[in-house]
């Protein structure tokens, strides 16, 4: 048996590493802990809001991911902080180039009374690629948490379908090693979720929507407004503890407008705050 040395191992992977820390701060949420290795950065929080909620662009100097590629974040909310993290564009994934997959890990934990809003922009997976995604959030007791993950399966507007893929999702939500909700999504060749009617119906973007909510009046208001916006394929479905929303379609434009509604309604009827897009969404 071949035995693969470990700097021959390191060699095949470009490793980046991001952990950042949100605190609350008098009247107002401070980024008091921030390190970084690899490509991955935070330049500096925004404050367009004011003082109490902290906006954060994580940024990805290359712009896609390779084989081999290994991205991890951590990020904390202390006990009543408010984040809002986004990131300034589309995570791309390209062909496989043979040796490892490309891998991206976000572990986000949320103390009592601290909110997390998770809204990165989509994920594109070009036709080839290999990649590993975990999401997992862990919320105390009196936490809150809003995010949203958004699946580009290839590039329709390219005539671009996605063959000979091998992609691995989860997104988890946890409170106190009890699992609220966990989703597991799985796309390899000839893969029959991705045409059969049981699974996405020949689209090629997901979009899922998770906010930890008890108050079932909030569902009609968002299916009565998405719908008013014209997706076809869109529901919400309110569990125990969780409300979920999902977007099925060909247009990523379109799954950012159903799932922002969403968010926007959402933040007014959970968090007690009117929303506010980030600026860089606006670009």
């Amino acid at each position: 048996m071949a035995v693969v040395s470990r700097e021959m191992a390191r060699d095949e992977t470009w490793p980046a590493r991001l952990a950042l820390r949100l605190a609350r701060r008098g009247e107002g949420t401070v980024l008091v802990d921030r390190r970084h290795h690899g490509p991955l950065r935070v330049q500096r929080p925004f404050y367009p809001e004011g003082k109490e909620v902290c906006h954060v662009y994580v940024l990805h100097p290359p712009g896609g991911f390779v084989s081999g590629d290994d991205l991890e974040m951590h990020i904390q909310v202390d006990p009543e902080a408010w984040g809002l993290i986004t990131t300034p564009g589309a995570g791309k994934f390209y062909r496989h180039g043979g040796g490892l997959p490309a891998s991206q890990t976000q572990l986000l934990a949320v103390a009592a009374g601290g909110t997390l809003e998770w809204l990165p922009q989509e994920s594109i997976f070009y036709n080839g690629a290999h990649a590993r995604m975990l999401t997992r959030v862990e919320v105390a007791e009196g936490a809150n948490f809003i995010g949203w993950d958004i699946t580009c399966l290839g590039r329709p507007a390219s005539d671009e379908a996605l063959i000979r893929c091998q992609i691995r999702q989860r997104f988890e939500l946890w409170r106190e090693n009890t699992p609220l909700w966990v989703e597991r999504s799985r796309y390899s060749d000839h893969c029959a979720v991705v045409d059969a009617k049981w699974g996405l119906e020949g689209q090629c973007v997901v979009g899922t929507l998770v906010c930890t909510n008890r108050q079932r009046r909030v569902v009609d208001d968002i299916r009565r407004e998405v719908s008013a916006a014209g997706a076809a394929l869109f529901s919400v479905t309110q569990l125990d503890e969780v409300l979920v929303c999902r977007y099925l379609g060909t247009q990523a434009r379109e799954a950012r407008a159903c799932l922002g509604e969403a968010w926007r309604l959402l933040r007014r009827a959970v968090l007690g705050r009117e929303a506010m897009a980030p600026r860089i969404w606006m670009t």
